[in-house]
């Protein structure tokens, strides 16, 4: 029996369509379709995989002398990698399509919690509104903290419903039969909503400048006018995030449970790396936003810092992961 044969046997066997075979094997219907063909054979790695993925040996499927199918002894088989089965699969879609509206607007509290801090501070500076400078700070930082406690607690009782699957973004796993298959069909289903919103959130960001340029050449000199086209551009790029994090939390949970996107088998060997620099990472930015802010007492402008941080974090995973890359391979 050639190895076309046997991969059929086995395919089969396994209860699986060409296409699930594809989807396991990362590759596309073409090309098992060509393998089962005689056209042509799976390079070493791909190999390597079918014997995992069925159970049997190289022998067995380069060596057409042999018939009888080799199981791999069991000692020999990777019993600590999991396995995703349906039911398992559609929990962990409820539980995050349950906590993607919560997040969302915690991460607009989060955004938005400033706000009271940077309006309060404008109107101390006024004697009209005879507010003195301490009082406006306190009255602004307790304030802020409410938002940002409100945010966390909710992060938090989000995070506990989702732990149970915290494996899936980390762990290298296996999919049962006809995971795949639905997972991708209700990505393809939600695609659509997914880029429109993508589309409305990014445009809304991009935007939340104008009100900001808009006071500048309205009335520049006004400082209580321009902090509240600040706050206004806040408050539309907290919405704006807040739309992207809505979609994007069910789009993640997609490619989580088809290890695509971020969350490949070869990003998640650095995971361990990149969570490391990550963590680190946001303490020094806000080491840095607190040494500037305190001193200074500038908070309308230090704010800057967390863009500045957000749009340089994806560079710096990026160095990381090639830098990890580049171990690995020595």
């Amino acid at each position: 029996m050639i190895f076309a044969d046997k991969l059929i046997t086995l395919r089969k066997k396994s209860g699986w369509s060409q296409e699930e075979l594809a989807e396991q094997m990362n590759v596309t219907r073409q090309s098992v379709s060509k393998w089962e063909g005689a056209q042509s054979i799976p390079d070493l790695e791909k190999m390597l995989r079918i014997s995992e993925l069925f159970g049997v040996s190289l022998d067995y499927l380069l060596k057409d002398e042999i018939e009888e199918t080799e199981r791999i002894p069991a000692d020999q088989e990777d019993t600590t990698r999991r396995h995703v089965s349906m039911e398992e699969a559609n929990a962990f879609l409820a539980a995050k399509m349950s906590t993607a509206k919560p997040v969302a607007y915690a991460v607009y509290l989060c955004v938005l919690s400033p706000v009271c801090l940077l309006m309060l501070g404008a109107l101390s500076e006024s004697p009209a509104y005879r507010l003195s400078e301490n009082m406006a700070c306190g009255i602004g930082l307790i304030v802020l903290l409410l938002f940002v406690i409100a945010a966390v607690a909710i992060f938090i009782s989000c995070g506990n419903k989702t732990s149970p699957y915290e494996y899936l973004e980390n762990e290298i796993f296996e999919t049962e039969y006809g995971v795949t298959g639905m997972v991708r069909e209700r990505r393809e289903r939600f695609r659509d909503s997914y880029v429109r919103s993508c589309i409305i959130g990014t445009c809304i960001c991009i935007a939340s400048a104008i009100p900001l340029f808009a006071g500048m050449v309205i009335n520049a000199e006004n400082g209580l006018f321009m902090v509240a086209m600040l706050c206004l551009t806040l408050a539309l790029a907290g919405c704006g995030a807040m739309i992207l994090t809505r979609s994007g939390i069910p789009w993640a949970s997609y490619e989580k449970l088809l290890q695509e996107g971020d969350y490949t088998r070869k990003n998640k060997e650095h995971s361990a790396i990149t969570n490391i620099v990550s963590g680190a990472y946001w303490c020094i930015a806000t080491a840095v936003f607190l040494a500037i802010s305190l001193p200074t007492n500038n908070w309308g402008r230090t704010w800057v810092v967390w863009p500045v941080a957000g749009v340089l974090f994806p560079a710096v995973l990026a160095v990381t992961r090639a830098i990890a890359e580049k171990r690995r391979d020595r």
